[in-house]
């Protein structure tokens, strides 16, 4: 901070500290800046009085001669001291330094005694409060206690741990607590070793896990964690949220105890000590949480400013910490008071001073405080003012032209007129804070100026500076004045015809009807000149239905606006009809709905049957097409083997020729017996019959007994996996010399195609 201004800045500042009773005590306080400059003290906000007790020395620092918790009048030297200091710039206030008396209570936990058998853990503890911090020591046997023994470890808060017990562990232990206050020493405890080293298996147990703890950045932090079991358990560490505990400054006390040093924020968090039995995963597990608070200290510092007369000063001061930092403004060692030309913002990280005059013109502090600690650092303001400036415009005036419209008047200045090169006019809404003001530059041959696009029926502050090249003058004062109110614009307007004698009106909401109380309905025949209505609704109502309207030969006018304490706004108008809707009714008379009803059930039960019945039907077309054309396709193919094939007597034909014609068409000539007989020998061998025989004469007589001369459907009845057809080659001799049966005249190779 050393130079940060050289009006009046802090190179020390007092520090806390902890003093000793009847000791003296010294607090520094060392400034840098314009003299003459004076020091003062104050403890607690009160001004302390030079004194035999504490008196100030030539260097600015407080000497306490002899301090002392509590007085002889009930007072004590213990609070919050700061350092004053002052020229004619402004006054600074140093850093509060917080003082407390130097303290040792009793041992509010003494070690107790203990048996553990060989091979186990034991652990003593002890104790004590104190400023500063106790250190505590272990004794045994009235010695000190060997710290070179890695089986013995000692942590900050008194404890003693002893792993892997032995019998020369034995003895008597207490501990020695030390400050500059006091020395003082805890209870005596025996430890005994008993027995040998057991070998029974137990599972891995945390006897002590750490200990929520609250510190400050830079310190020691000691996270405890004592397991046993046998065998012995492996302590591990982690941190709750998963991220890595690090090495750097991380340290293992005896057999698992955590200690971290030069303690950041960072290390803040959750951490979990676990004990793991070794080659399994069989573990337990203890946690604690570790808080690390950091003083408040400045990121950006506040800068000293100049600033003319007229204008904004804005000052910036950014500290962090943990917790984070509360920050405070002082004006010339006072607490500063917001008003309308003060505001901070960005939780006071912005002082921002809006027109500022002489009178603004000082030292401003930033002080930044948390539970870790405070500091401070100053900026001035310096106003600049330039001699034979402008006297302040007079005669401001401001009329309302409209209500969106203002005009603004005024006067030259009385003083100071030539060097004028314009006029400023600072706007603002009277409701609105001074940061939301905004300008208009007026010529400086010009005394009014018309201020448009303002908000009806809302108030607004006026004011005027006149502007030189070195600088402004002094506000004018303010006028406030505010505009016209403004009637609602027209609102949207749909009309939806819902039966033969009613319509609904309806419109949508909308900020750009403006304020508005209601709207009011009308509605008449065209041909008339009265309207019915108004029918007054609410602001929040949207939809009308119109009833009762009778006449469908006419049409019907519907108007709708919006109105306000100012009065009505514009209307809109859309017209309708319901000619339309009565002849729809005519042309659909209204229905019986339970005979409807009831004939929709017939008709539904019918239309699911003739819908059966044209799928069956569908299917049986298909299957007549398909079986009828391969039947034709039979016939042509054997046809036209016989044109092929030479002439021979119907004895001697081929039974495949036999069995198809047969099945197709009939010799007109008669047969004999003989052929006869052949024929339906012929026709069991291709067809073998059904297992019933009656089944076998009923499907012989089917294919002779029918004379048509197309029966296709007869053949399209025998199952397709039991038909086939034989296809042999002619004899190649035209006559058969031996006369033998048609059976036997059969070529004796075998059929040239079967399918």
């Amino acid at each position: 901070d050393f130079g940060r201004s050289s009006e009046l800045a802090f190179v020390v500042e007092p520090s806390d500290d902890i003093a000793v009773q009847e000791q003296p005590l010294i607090l520094y306080c060392q400034v840098e800046g314009i003299q003459p400059i004076t020091i003062t003290w104050r403890k607690n906000g009160v001004m302390i009085v030079d004194s035999e007790n504490a008196f100030m020395l030539a260097n600015g620092s407080l000497y306490v001669s002899r301090f002392q918790r509590v007085r002889g009048d009930g007072s004590s030297d213990e609070g919050e001291y700061d350092c004053m200091a002052q020229n004619h710039y402004g006054l600074v206030v140093s850093r509060k330094a917080k003082i407390q008396a130097a303290t040792m209570s009793d041992f509010h936990i003494h070690p107790q005694n203990a048996v553990v058998e060989e091979g186990g853990v034991a652990r003593f503890q002890c104790q004590i409060h104190g400023l500063p911090e106790p250190v505590i020591l272990w004794h045994k046997n009235s010695m000190p206690v060997n710290t070179d023994n890695e089986r013995y470890t000692l942590l900050p808060k008194g404890v003693l741990q002893i792993t892997g017990l032995r019998a020369e562990d034995s003895g008597i232990f207490h501990c020695v607590a030390t400050n500059i206050a006091n020395v003082k020493f805890s209870r005596e405890a025996r430890l005994t070793v008993s027995g040998s080293h057991s070998t029974v298996y137990k599972d891995p147990m945390i006897l002590v896990g750490p200990e929520n703890l609250t510190l400050t950045v830079h310190q020691t932090a000691v996270l405890e964690c004592i397991a046993t079991g046998n065998p012995r358990p492996i302590v591990s560490w982690s941190r709750l949220d998963g991220r890595p505990i690090g090495v750097e400054g991380i340290q293992v006390l005896g057999t698992g105890n955590l200690m971290i040093s030069d303690l950041t924020v960072q290390h803040s968090g959750i951490y979990v000590c676990a004990a793991n039995k070794p080659g399994t995963r069989v573990r337990r597990t203890a946690q604690g949480s570790l808080v690390v608070q950091a003083p408040a200290e400045f990121v950006q510092h506040p800068q000293s400013i100049s600033r003319p007369v007229g204008t904004t000063a804005i000052f910036t001061c950014v500290a962090q910490g943990e917790p984070p930092p509360q920050i405070t403004w002082l004006r010339n060692g006072e607490i500063l008071e917001t008003s309308d030309h003060i505001k901070l913002k960005n939780n006071n990280s912005t002082l921002s001073i809006y027109g500022i005059n002489q009178a603004d013109e000082a030292i401003y502090q930033c002080l930044a405080e948390n539970s870790a600690g405070s500091t401070q650092a100053s900026a001035r303001l310096t106003v600049l003012w330039a001699d034979g400036l402008p006297s302040p415009p007079q005669g401001v005036r401001a009329e309302t032209v409209s209500a969106t419209t203002i005009q603004v008047s005024w006067e030259k200045p009385l003083q100071n007129t030539k060097e004028i090169i314009g006029y400023v006019l600072h706007i603002r809404k009277a409701a609105d804070p001074v940061e939301m003001e905004y300008q208009e530059a007026v010529s400086k041959s010009t005394f009014q100026q018309l201020v448009t696009d303002l908000e009806p029926s809302t108030s607004y502050s006026f004011y005027i500076k006149a502007y030189t090249s070195r600088g402004a003058s002094k506000a004018s004062e303010v006028t406030v004045v505010s505009t016209l109110g403004e009637v609602p614009a027209m609102p949207s307007l749909f009309i939806k015809v819902i039966n033969s004698t009613t319509v609904q009106a309806t419109w949508e909401p909308s900020i750009k009807l403006g304020q508005h109380e209601g709207f009011k309905l009308y509605y008449r025949k065209v041909h008339l000149s009265q309207y019915t209505g108004p029918v007054l609704l609410a602001s929040n109502v949207t939809a009308y239905n119109i009833t009762h309207l009778a006449d469908a030969s006419v049409v019907y006018e519907v108007k709708l606006l919006a109105y306000n304490q100012h009065g009505d706004g514009n209307s809109t108008v859309r017209f309708v009809s319901l000619r339309e809707t009565v002849e729809r009714t005519v042309l659909n008379p209204p229905c019986d709905c339970m005979k409807d009803e009831q004939n929709n059930k017939t008709s539904t039960t019918g239309i699911i049957i003739g819908i059966h019945i044209g799928v069956t039907c569908i299917i049986f077309c298909i299957l007549f097409l398909m079986f009828g054309y391969r039947g034709r396709l039979l016939m042509c193919k054997n046809v036209q083997e016989q044109l092929s094939t030479p002439q021979i007597p119907r004895s001697q034909r081929s039974t495949t020729g036999l069995v198809l014609n047969g099945a197709t068409r009939r010799d007109r000539d008669d047969r004999d017996l003989n052929g006869k007989q052949l024929d339906m020998n012929e026709l069991e061998r291709l067809f073998p019959a059904s297992p019933s025989q009656e089944q076998q004469e009923k499907g012989i007589l089917s294919a002779h007994s029918s004379s048509a001369p197309h029966d296709e459907t007869q053949i399209s009845t025998l199952p397709l996996d039991e038909f086939s057809i034989i296809e042999e080659q002619p004899d190649p001799l035209p006559n058969n010399t031996h006369g033998s049966s048609p059976a036997a005249s059969a070529p004796d190779h075998g059929p040239a195609n079967e399918g």
